[in-house]
C-alpha cells in the first residue's frame, strides 16, 4: 500500500529530513520566507535532490489542510501502512528471524485523538516497536496531525488499520506472542511483569481504558502504580512508561554479566 501524504510543519518535516527511511516526494516551501529554519530545510532538500515548490501561504494551507503549517509542508510516499494480511506476514517474518530482537507490537484500542495517536507513534518508534495495530473504525487514522505530533515517526513506522482487533490477538496468539493488557483493574503492577518476550502491548482508549472482549482475551492485564490522587494517566504517557519499562527489562537481560 502506498500512497501520498502530507506532514506539515517545520520540527516534523526536519524529523522527516533527518530520517534517511523516508521517502520525501516534493517539498512545498513558502517563498520569500524570512524564516532561517525554513532556508535551512531548503538547502538541505536540495542537497538531497529533493524537488522544491515554492508556493504562498494559502496555497500550503490549501495542499495540508492546516493553517498552521510554520511556511512547510512535505508530501511522501506512504510505504509503511499495512493491512491484517501485510500485518500477519511482518510477524510471521520477525518471529522467524532468529535474531535477539523480540517482538513488540502496540495495540491501540479505539484511541480517537490524533494528538495521542501521534504522540504514541512517536514514543513508539523511539522505544523499537515493530508495528502500532489499530482498529478500522471508532479510531483515529493517519492524517497531517498525527504526522506532525509523530515528529517523522509516522513516516517510517509500520501502521496497520485492521477490521477487527480481537481477531489479531488471536492468531498473535496462536505464534506464541503473550499479549498483555493495561488496565487500572490489573492485579499485577507492570514492574513485577516479565516483559522479555515476544509481546502484543493493548492499550485502552481515552477515559473508559479496554474494551471488554479485548480484556478478556489478554494474558495479562497490568497496571502502573498510582501514589496520588490521580486515578489514571493519559494514554499517550502511559504509552511511554509501558514501552520503557519493556526496553530497561530487555536491555537488562542482554547485558554481559560482570
Amino acid at each position: 500500500m502506498s500512497k501520498s501524504q502530507y506532514v506539515t510543519g517545520l520540527r516534523a518535516v526536519e524529523a522527516l529530513l533527518a530520517t534517511k527511511e523516508a521517502e520525501i516526494r516534493r517539498i512545498y516551501a513558502e517563498y520569500q520566507t524570512a524564516n532561517p529554519r525554513v532556508e535551512a530545510l531548503i538547502l538541505e532538500a536540495n542537497s538531497r535532490g529533493i524537488e522544491i515548490q515554492p508556493a504562498n501561504r494559502a496555497r500550503l494551507a490549501q495542499i495540508s489542510g492546516e493553517s498552521r503549517h510554520q511556511g512547510v509542508v512535505a508530501e511522501v510516499r506512504r510505504t509503511t501502512a499495512l493491512d491484517e494480511a501485510g500485518l500477519r506476514s511482518m510477524v510471521e517474518t520477525r518471529l522467524q528471524a532468529g535474531d535477539d530482537r523480540k517482538l513488540l507490537l502496540l495495540l491501540l484500542d479505539g484511541v480517537q485523538d490524533p494528538h495521542n495517536l501521534g504522540a504514541c507513534m512517536r514514543t513508539a518508534e523511539a522505544a523499537g516497536v515493530d508495528a502500532i495495530v489499530v482498529p478500522r473504525h471508532g479510531a483515529a487514522g493517519l492524517g497531517s496531525t498525527v504526522s506532525k505530533v509523530a515528529a517523522g515517526a509516522a513516516e517510517v513506522l509500520p501502521f496497520a488499520s485492521v477490521g477487527n482487533l480481537a481477531r489479531v490477538l488471536g492468531w498473535l496468539k496462536d505464534y506464541g506472542v503473550t499479549v498483555l493488557g493495561t488496565s487500572d483493574k490489573g492485579s499485577q503492577s507492570l514492574y513485577d511483569t516479565d516483559l522479555d518476550r515476544p509481546l502484543a502491548l493493548v492499550m485502552g482508549r481515552e477515559h473508559t481504558g479496554l474494551g471488554k472482549r479485548l480484556e478478556g482475551l489478554c494474558d495479562n492485564l497490568v497496571s502502573l502504580p498510582m501514589q496520588g490522587a490521580v486515578p489514571s494517566l493519559n494514554v499517550s504517557v502511559a504509552t511511554g512508561i509501558f514501552l520503557y519499562e519493556i526496553n530497561r527489562q530487555r536491555l537488562a537481560s542482554a547485558a554481559p554479566v560482570g
